[in-house]
């Protein structure tokens, strides 16, 4: 068989495998799900998530997401655990033990101790006829029909489920806190992520003068100030300082393709009537959404109906939110 098709081949059976595995776990869903949502819920501590192998991994990326949405998290590695680190467990704290088998040596160890300490377990398993089933609180059932390896051996579907049921959970838990996506914003300033959350278009605006003209404005008048505001373009103001349009450098580039005839031109016979425009207030990243809509590379912002300035495309690159 050609190489490449049996690596298309190969990669299609691997994905179609773990997202049927996806699907199936959705009629597993079940009482315990719900309970265990509920509980985390009321809980006054944190939600500590374990494992060991590939699934101490998944642990560490559902650590994140949870303490990324709105529910205190952290790691802790299961083998580490009996040797230490299960002193970060308290009292108040639910233990998600995640485990494909659930009879690892590591994870009979540490469930007597965490049930000793008084803690919730919950049970993110492969096998719910399993030691660690048998003595959870309640069980997120991740069964599998076989992993996407050629030899059922490799941890490959059964992680990718785990790691899903984790997502889910931390979903089902921003939506019963009511964590609205400024919330998100407090939890991710940094990065192109973060300013998307939390960068308004009054942020972005040029400190120096704005470049406007008259409607009567002659076209020397509207070259001097484009060029001399070095903004590619320029607001045109009826006498009340109301925007009535907008003349870019293509603006001018096009009307003299079409003209020689520009001694008595004036800026109301070049300018575009009633540019797009966002308010000064608005998030930037919607500003760009606008840009991409119209295929358009600048804005007119507005701060109560007057001209504040112009965004351009270019000031969204510099930011990293393009």
């Amino acid at each position: 068989m050609n190489l490449a098709k049996n690596i298309r081949n190969t990669a299609s059976r691997v994905l179609q495998n773990e997202a049927n595995a996806i699907l199936g776990v959705v009629d597993f869903l079940n009482g315990d799900f719900e309970a265990c949502v509920e509980r985390i819920l009321a809980t006054k501590g944190r939600v500590v998530v374990t494992g060991v192998g590939k699934s101490a991994i998944i642990a560490n990326k559902i650590v994140a997401t949870l303490n990324s949405t709105g529910t205190p998290a952290l790691f802790m590695h299961a083998a580490d655990a009996i040797h230490g680190d299960l002193g970060m467990v308290q009292q108040d704290d639910v233990v998600i033990c995640i485990s494909k088998s659930g009879n690892t040596p590591e994870i009979k160890v540490l469930v007597p101790l965490l049930k000793k300490l008084g803690s919730v377990l919950v049970a993110l398993v492969s096998n719910i006829d399993s030691y660690l089933a048998d003595q959870a609180d309640f069980v997120l059932n991740a069964t599998i029909g076989e992993e996407a390896c050629p030899h059922n051996l490799a941890p490959t579907t059964s992680t990718t489920v785990h790691l899903a049921l984790g997502d889910a959970l931390a979903v089902c838990l921003l939506e019963a806190r009511g964590f609205t996506s400024d919330d998100f914003a407090k939890y991710h300033p940094g990065g192109s992520l973060g300013k998307q959350l939390y960068l308004k278009v009054s942020d972005l605006l040029s400190k120096a003068q704005i470049p406007v003209v008259s409607e009567d404005a002659g076209l020397a008048k509207v070259i001097v100030e484009i060029s001399g505001k070095r903004l590619g373009a320029t607001a045109v103001l009826d006498i009340a300082g109301n925007l009535k349009g907008i003349i870019t450098d293509g603006d001018l580039r096009r009307m003299l393709q079409k003209s020689l005839d520009i001694a008595n031109l004036k800026a109301r016979d070049i300018m575009t009537v009633n540019p797009k425009t966002i308010d000064a207030d608005e998030f930037a990243i919607r500003a760009l959404n606008l840009m991409r809509n119209h295929n358009i590379t600048q804005l007119v912002a507005l701060d109560q109906g007057k001209i504040a300035g112009f965004i351009h495309i270019h000031d969204l690159m510099k930011e990293g939110i393009v």
